[in-house]
């Protein structure tokens, strides 16, 4: 059976004999498609931010397992969480199957090593606190089967993100998000409106977990890590805006905190010292809205 993500589509057929601008309109146009495609799974990504913020809240982790370019949006997602959020590198981890080399170079063969997959869960040391979510757009990727049937054995939440339905990693976890794009522009070339879906999902989905530890404030990074320059006028901007205090006030206020932007807020909001707001932040699980409101 062909899968929708290998099909032809049939409004792209003659691509080849369009003009350049009418490449680029058309391509376009097929993209267009995918926020809804990704809308429509908006329930089954909510229900695991859920179980993901649950997990790392009792010290585990959200662990992405992919191959190709599944392989590589997971590891992008993964390592934008400690700069963007605040958080270590160990709380949402990816590995794509080849290792960091695949990163650069297409390996197609490592994705139908299923037993490759079945080392690296073990190498992650998975258990039971983890949720594990193999990322395939075809769903039936070997080497993410292998990563997901390892991890159920160690007691992980395992859930799926493919962009076909239904799959045989749907049949194998435990939720499954299934943003179903229809046919590439290109036969085949999963890179495309498949790999956008994956993103989006996978962006929709760190940032709802992120948000709901409190590592925003609002909208705001409170969370972010000002390790240059840039980063730093970012979090002196964020303690301005979140408090409403001049620039001027708001650096001062941030130096003072040790480059906390949290610390910082509370501390404009309260009027207590860097140490009273630290703990303050402590007692209510990093939360600043909750931290602010607490009663003196």
């Amino acid at each position: 059976m062909t899968l929708v993500t290998e099909a032809i589509n049939p409004r792209t057929v003659t691509i080849d004999t369009l003009p350049t601008r009418a490449i680029v309109e058309l391509i376009n146009s097929e993209d267009a498609s995918v926020p809804a495609a990704v809308a429509a799974v908006g329930d089954a990504i909510a229900r695991l931010a859920d179980v993901v913020v649950e997990r790392i809240r009792n010290g585990g982790r959200l662990i992405y397992i992919g191959a190709g370019t599944s392989g590589r949006l997971g590891v992008l997602d993964a390592a934008e969480c400690p700069p963007t959020f605040g958080v270590g590198p160990d709380v949402v981890v990816a590995r794509i199957a080849g290792g960091y080399r695949a990163l650069t170079e297409a390996l197609e063969a490592v994705e139908d090593d299923a037993e490759l997959g079945q080392r690296d869960i073990a190498e992650l040391q998975v258990g039971a606190r983890d949720v594990v979510l193999g990322i395939a757009a075809s769903g039936r990727t070997p080497y993410v089967l292998g990563a997901i049937a390892a991890a159920r054995a160690r007691g992980a939440f395992t859930a799926g993100l493919a962009c076909v339905h239904p799959s045989p990693l749907a049949g194998a976890v435990e939720l499954m998000i299934a943003p179903i794009v229809g046919p590439e522009v290109i036969a085949g070339s999963t890179r495309l409106k498949a790999g956008t879906a994956q993103k989006l999902v996978l962006n929709t989905l760190s940032t709802t977990v992120m948000v709901r530890l409190g590592k925003t404030f609002g909208n705001l990074m409170v969370d972010v890590q000002p390790t240059n320059e840039k980063l730093r006028r970012r979090a002196a901007m964020i303690v301005a805006t979140a408090t409403g205090c001049p620039p001027d006030e708001a650096r001062r206020l941030l130096e003072a905190a040790g480059y906390e932007a949290k610390t910082a807020i509370v501390m404009a909001l309260t009027g207590v010292d860097a140490n009273e707001a630290r703990r303050r932040l402590a007692a209510h699980g990093g939360h600043v809205r909750a931290a602010v409101d607490q009663e003196q």
